[in-house]
């Protein structure tokens, strides 16, 4: 897949074309700052209720595979319509480069990819593979490469090739977090690459709705049954794998088009840019529809925490009457039996003297009821009075200590930051993915659709 000396660029997309994009852009990255605001994002309200949440990714991200001299790095050079990626038919690409816009065109290595994409940080755990890891930052705005990020990969052969890292998982993996896997197979080349196969095989196993399948480079077959071979032999190799031999195997044919070399073969490029471009419609929904769920989320889980407050504080209340009153008795029956038997020391007249006749009446009332108490308990034996009274004070005293763990509640700050929370998310959030939503819905339809 060779690209003509100089690239011409296109006219200007039409501005319907131009607003779409600045909508879609704009939704995402509004979407993004509300999950990522330092005082009120997303991420940081649910992190503090105990919720775990990522933010959306502004542009999505589309991993190109394949045998070396695919084509990979043309496709990207072509649909940016900028030099960025060496081609040729030796391995260029030996590591892994993400192809981004950005406001004017940069190179960074691999440490600075990784900060650039948080989200890619797990690359670093593979061996060897920060070493190999970079990205080209361009100020393109042609096609839709203002909400896309290309994934170049490394250029995959059969044989002694050596890699300096563990390839095959490297690409599993990410198949993992991207949003489009792009199978490049050149009919000039190892298009049967059994290591490109095997990696195909094992992405398949859970990321096949993310894969595409392309004849590259099919300008340079130049016959037409030629071409229509070599695609029954790639799809009949593909199709001997497990879960591969779905019916339907599509498999357009691309080429870069170059006016200088006109071709008769049938040009599917277009087909490439409407799959980019209904990801990223497809991608605006959904992220639209997640901020919708984790909002809901958030406001359903500080419910559940204010009501288990709630709960607790009930619980708790009627653990300090139970710790309180078993206390009181474990510790006021001693008092009372001693008392009594100090009381009964002192004559009647001596002690009204003291305290006032009612108080003394009121007092020898109380000793008569615990001489009768003691008598039921102790009868004829003293000390077995002694020991139940003693007994029963412990089991008291022990009960208290029982009812004594209550756990702890939210203080009244943190009801009203949870509740302040919860009205920004019912009228604040909410409402702004309302706004977005319509915003989103007016590219397609009418505003009388919309009333």
């Amino acid at each position: 897949m060779k690209m003509s000396g100089r690239l011409k660029l296109k006219a200007p997309a039409n501005s319907a074309s131009n607003l779409d994009d600045n909508v879609n852009e704009r939704i995402l990255s509004e979407c993004h700052g509300i999950y990522t605001d330092k005082e009120k994002g997303l991420v940081q309200l649910a992190g503090d209720l105990g919720l775990p949440l990522l933010p959306p990714r502004k542009k999505i991200t589309v991993m190109l595979m394949g045998n070396h001299s695919a084509g990979k790095s043309s496709f990207i050079n072509w649909y940016v319509e900028e030099h960025i990626q060496r081609t040729g038919v030796a391995i260029e690409t030996q590591g892994f480069t993400f192809i981004t816009s950005g406001r004017k065109r940069e190179s960074l290595t691999g440490n600075a990819t990784l900060h650039l994409y948080p989200h890619f940080q797990k690359l670093q755990d593979f061996t060897g593979v920060a070493d190999y890891l970079s990205t080209e930052i361009s100020s393109s705005r042609q096609k839709k490469f203002s909400l896309v990020t290309f994934i170049d990969t490394p250029g995959l052969v059969d044989g002694d090739m050596k890699y300096e890292f563990d390839v095959e998982k490297a690409l599993i993996w990410l198949g993992d977090q991207v949003d489009l896997i792009f199978v490049f197979f050149d009919p000039m080349g190892q298009a049967l690459c059994k290591r490109t196969l095997n990696i195909v095989e094992k992405l398949n196993e859970k990321n096949n709705e993310k894969l595409r399948f392309y004849l590259s480079k099919a300008d340079e077959v130049p016959q037409e049954n030629d071409r229509q071979r070599v695609m029954m032999q790639i799809v009949q190799e593909l199709c001997k794998r497990p879960g591969l031999n779905k019916c339907g195997f599509d498999m357009p044919t691309i080429y870069i088009p170059d006016p200088a070399k006109p071709s008769r073969c049938l040009n599917q490029i277009d087909e490439v840019c409407q799959t980019i471009e209904k990801t990223i419609n497809q991608t605006v929904q959904n992220t639209l529809n997640h901020l919708e769920q984790d909002a809901e989320v958030i406001a359903e889980r500080i419910d559940v925490k204010l009501a288990e407050d709630s709960q607790q504080v009930i619980v708790n209340r009627n653990i300090r009457i139970k710790h309180w009153l078993f206390g009181f008795l474990g510790y006021i029956l001693p008092f009372f039996y001693l008392s009594s038997f100090l009381i009964t020391y002192f004559l009647y007249d001596g002690l009204a003297a003291q305290v006032g006749e009612e108080v003394a009446h009121a007092i020898f009332i109380y000793v008569d009821i615990i001489a009768v108490i003691w008598g039921w308990l102790a009868g004829d034996n003293v000390l077995w009075g002694i020991f139940v009274t003693l007994n029963l004070s412990l089991v008291f005293i022990l009960l208290s200590k029982f009812y004594s763990g209550s756990k702890p509640t939210l203080s009244r700050k943190e009801k009203r930051k949870l509740r302040a929370t919860q009205e920004y998310i019912q009228e604040v959030v909410k409402p702004r993915k309302m706004e977005l939503y319509a915003w989103y819905l007016q590219q397609c339809i009418s505003d009388y659709d919309l009333s």
